[in-house]
């Protein structure tokens, strides 16, 4: 079983690539694992915690201060630059202006430190945002609900929010007890367990988030591959954006970690809070842009190793 979780773990971007695969050619599949998203997902942040450990996923002190200033450039500023940009194309109303302005809304996807690993980057600033994240995502959400009324009632967002927290808070607390009691320290051979597990758990959550892309991709498969078009752009030009702002303003060993998380957002949190009016037509955007963040460490490989290894350039330096 190791052997076979190591070689998830070396493969782990063939692994979600496969993921999304079934999810398109298995419609009945992707159907049947939707209920258990929640689970899976729970899941996968236990994992990433276990992984991380109690230690590194804290931090200094400091690091706090920058995940709350980054928590407010991420899910307040960037979804209102997107209102005022729909405005002023006349495209507020638009299906593709709702969906975006809904991601840049949303906190970090919690597969977030694990498509880190997969980048050949450190997980735990990923993981610490997430956290910092989703526990503001009931005031960070305000504003933008409040701009964009047809989204509903902002205190239905607070209620799957605060449910969403406790479970981060469950699962990353039993994870770091577990490591605390039996697991201090874990061996080469652990990690990449851990990661190969995590893998295949990304890749089954993916199934189910694709539900809606194989009958759509049968029915008009010109309209799917522009959707597809449309989210991957927008996606991979966000991530390099943040990671070239993060990495000649602040610190590039955070770039790569800045640009996963703009990128990268749990869309899906909104689905079961949102009128049913504003969530069917997104489904398509949703199926589709979960193609772009399990391709990220396949397409931006190259571009993130540049800022994974160290660079001649004039930074701030660290505070």
């Amino acid at each position: 079983m190791t052997q076979l979780l190591g070689a998830a773990a070396r493969h782990g971007r063939l692994v979600l690539i496969l993921g999304l695969v079934a999810g398109v050619a298995l419609p009945g599949l992707a159907l049947a694992m939707r209920p258990w998203i929640g689970p899976l997902i729970a899941s996968l942040l236990f994992l990433s915690a276990f992984r991380i450990g109690p230690r590194q996923a804290i931090g200094a002190l400091g690091d706090v201060g920058n995940s709350v200033a980054i928590t407010a450039l991420l899910q307040i500023a960037m979804p209102i630059a997107a209102i005022a940009i729909a405005a002023a194309l006349g495209a507020g109303g638009a299906v593709a202006a709702t969906f975006f302005v809904l991601m840049l809304a949303a906190a970090p996807i919690s597969g977030g430190p694990n498509l880190a690993v997969m980048s050949g980057v450190d997980p735990a600033p990923v993981l610490r945002q997430l956290v910092v994240g989703t526990a503001l995502l009931p005031l960070t959400v305000l504003p933008v609900f409040w701009l964009t009324p047809a989204f509903g009632d902002p205190s239905d967002v607070l209620t799957a929010a605060g449910g969403l927290m406790l479970l981060i808070v469950a699962a990353c607390g039993g994870a770091f007890v577990l490591r605390g009691l039996a697991w201090r320290t874990l061996s080469g051979d652990a990690i990449a367990a851990v990661d190969g597990l995590s893998a295949i758990v990304m890749a089954v959550v993916v199934i189910g988030l694709m539900s809606a892309v194989g009958p759509a991709l049968r029915v008009d498969p010109l309209r799917v591959l522009g959707v597809l078009a449309l989210v991957s752009g927008v996606n991979f030009a966000v991530q390099m954006a943040a990671a070239e702002l993060a990495g000649r303003c602040w610190r590039a060993d955070r770039a790569v970690a800045q640009g996963i998380l703009a990128g990268n957002r749990n869309i899906a949190l909104f689905l079961s809070v949102l009128p049913a009016d504003t969530v069917d037509p997104l489904l398509l955007f949703i199926g589709c842009f979960q193609a772009p963040m399990y391709l990220t460490p396949a397409v931006l490989s190259r571009y993130y190793a540049g800022w994974a290894r160290p660079r001649s350039r004039s930074l701030t330096p660290e505070t």
